[in-house]
């Protein structure tokens, strides 16, 4: 598997959850963040990021962007951003939430935004989970959960994010159609997700690669797996 690196996580716990569900997470912040990457987290974020939602609270999505995007789509765990970034330069009428706790992750998809100049994309700086409660059902047209931490040691299974209280969510969101991405680079990774994708009545499969398919834009830790030989699983389904 590729190095143990912090990586766009499964998304992680954020503030005043850890004490009640799973941490998906291993760090918040790793290296010293270098003065240009913290310029560009003093200068973006604020103007980015997406405030946690109160208890009960859903989110109006439209006011989220300066346009009105032909479809919302998510990615959970986003890492360095170099996928979230592509994706969104590619399909600029396409508004982008990206969600990561990891601090030098979240500088390094606003570096990414301030180079290419992307006005479509939006930050949940926090655990997806306080996210996914407030959206409204049936507005994502396509999820991403991209080479996460495969925790693969079995007491750890259940900090992984695909499983069935996280589908649930994922399934009143997507609208009909929607696709949810999933791809890793670890075999028994690969494996949960092909046994808990296959208990769910309401996807249904569409997709299972072991190279890279069109439309699915490259990252950073697919890319050192790939370096060391390692195959990855592309995998897909859509909402029924």
């Amino acid at each position: 598997m590729a190095p143990k690196t912090p990586r766009g996580d499964d998304s992680g716990a954020g503030a005043g959850y850890g004490s009640r569900l799973p941490r998906f997470y291993g760090r918040r912040k790793g290296k010293p963040i270098r003065a240009g990457k913290q310029d560009v987290l003093d200068a973006l974020l604020p103007k980015l990021a997406i405030p946690a939602p109160r208890a009960g609270e859903r989110l109006a999505l439209a006011s989220l962007f300066a346009f009105t995007p032909k479809e919302i789509w998510l990615e959970v765990g986003f890492g360095s951003g170099e996928h979230t970034a592509a994706q969104a330069e590619t399909h600029p009428d396409v508004g982008f939430i990206g969600s990561e706790v990891f601090l030098n992750g979240i500088g390094g998809l606003l570096k990414h935004i301030a180079a290419a100049g992307l006005t479509n994309i939006r930050v949940f700086p926090e655990d997806v989970r306080r996210l996914l409660p407030a959206l409204p059902d049936g507005c994502l047209a396509r999820v991403f959960v991209l080479f996460p931490d495969p925790w693969p040691k079995k007491r750890h299974a259940g900090r992984r994010f695909i499983g069935p209280d996280n589908l649930d969510q994922l399934a009143r969101l997507l609208m009909p159609g929607g696709e949810l991405r999933i791809a890793s680079d670890h075999p028994i990774y690969v494996d949960w997700v092909r046994e808990q994708m296959a208990a769910r009545p309401d996807f249904a499969p569409c997709q299972d690669a072991a190279v890279r398919p069109e439309g699915w834009a490259p990252s950073r830790y697919e890319q050192k797996a790939l370096e060391q030989g390692i195959l990855c699983s592309y995998m897909a389904w859509k909402r029924r």
